[in-house]
């Protein structure tokens, strides 16, 4: 009996793991929490409370990386929205 709760510990560990590997390749494309719930649910049929769940104890275990992180997504997206507005400022007007 031990070995087969050993054994779903392990499976739940890989799982787990399988999920932080996930959010890590969200995180290559610069997406928020929500994002990568709603990517990882649609793409590879992941609970959105999983993904928010390991999102969290990673936020925990890694405080000022995920600090940096939100710092580098506002300043990315500070940017566009100038890039996008831009224009309308220009000569046209």
């Amino acid at each position: 009996m031990a070995k087969s709760s050993s054994s779903s510990s392990d499976s739940a560990a890989q799982y787990i793991h399988m999920v932080q590997h996930l959010i890590e390749e969200c995180m290559v494309f610069n997406l928020s929490k929500e994002e990568s719930m709603e990517a990882l649910s649609k793409h590879a049929n992941i609970k959105p409370v999983i993904t928010s769940t390991v999102w969290k104890e990673l936020e925990k275990e890694n405080k000022d990386f995920f600090e940096a992180y939100a710092r580098r997504r506002e300043e990315r997206r500070g940017g566009h929205e100038k890039n996008t507005r831009a224009p309308r400022g220009g000569r046209d007007e």
